[in-house]
């Protein structure tokens, strides 16, 4: 498969899946979420693979929306802003329903949406100088349709602290928060994850899709056509053309602080 946002490496039972936009730090934009939505799909219909990595070319794994299509969304109508935001849920959802084992590796910055993918992962490493945000507050907006991934994740308690007061955390309050499994320093990136493949390489491939399916009924989240899907999508979308949406992403672009009332 060609793709335009991405990178894939097929391997030994391996697949390496890098975020291919390095000139916007990988920022999210409707294109680069359907190509990773369609590249997890192709991956997990695979027999010949079991483990995918993601990881994030250039200097940050992800530094969330891109501005231009920060800029297209605010201008879209409520129906085109359910659409999109349906687009993002089914990438998490891709993601989240993925049998093969899948690792994330985050470094530089890791902002907003990509605390979903995150989320969705199995196995987190974190380079130690890695800064993480939920921002989306700040911006007028709520992280809707990221939070059933980041709830089951870890816990509504931090997920409390973490997307209402929108500030900024680092690799190791991560790992404390549950987000992340291991941090590390740059140089022992690849070690790690040669460690994880090596344990998953160790089990069946067949008891670990059953593993994660275990694992997503006994936490509530292995229905496909769990409503709350589609309800976050609605949220977001009402969100961005909200006064307070607006008024958020506009302050954003002109780079002043906004006016909430």
């Amino acid at each position: 498969m060609d793709f335009n946002t991405i990178k894939v490496q097929l391997g030994e039972s391996v697949a390496w899946v890098c975020l291919d936009r390095p000139e916007v730090r990988n920022a999210l934009n409707a294109e680069l979420i359907q190509e990773l939505t369609e590249v997890f799909d192709w991956l997990d219909k695979r027999d010949d693979i079991r483990v995918v990595v993601l990881k994030g070319n250039g200097k940050a794994f992800c530094a969330g929306a891109d501005l231009n299509y920060m800029k297209e969304m605010a201008q879209f109508s409520h129906n085109q802003n359910i659409a999109d935001a349906e687009k993002l849920s089914k990438l998490f959802q891709t993601i989240h329903f993925c049998n093969k084992a899948v690792i994330v590796e985050v470094h530089g910055a890791c902002i907003g949406g990509a605390n979903g993918i995150v989320a969705t992962a199995d196995i987190v490493i974190a380079e130690r100088d890695t800064k993480f945000a939920f921002s989306e507050v700040r911006l007028g907006l709520t992280p809707a349709t990221i939070s059933p991934f980041v709830v089951n994740r870890i816990g509504s308690t931090h997920a409390k602290e973490l997307m209402l007061t929108g500030r900024r955390f680092t690799a190791d309050e991560a790992k404390d928060f549950g987000l992340v499994n291991r941090v590390v320093e740059e140089t022992d990136m690849l070690a790690t994850e040669r460690e994880y493949i090596d344990y998953f390489m160790q089990a069946s491939p067949d008891a670990v899709a059953e593993c994660k399916n275990l694992l997503r009924m006994v936490g509530g989240t292995a229905d496909r056509f769990n409503p709350v899907f589609y309800q976050t999508s609605l949220l977001i979308a009402s969100q961005r053309i909200s006064m307070a949406g607006q008024e958020g992403m506009k302050a954003f672009f002109e780079k002043r602080k906004p006016a909430w009332d």
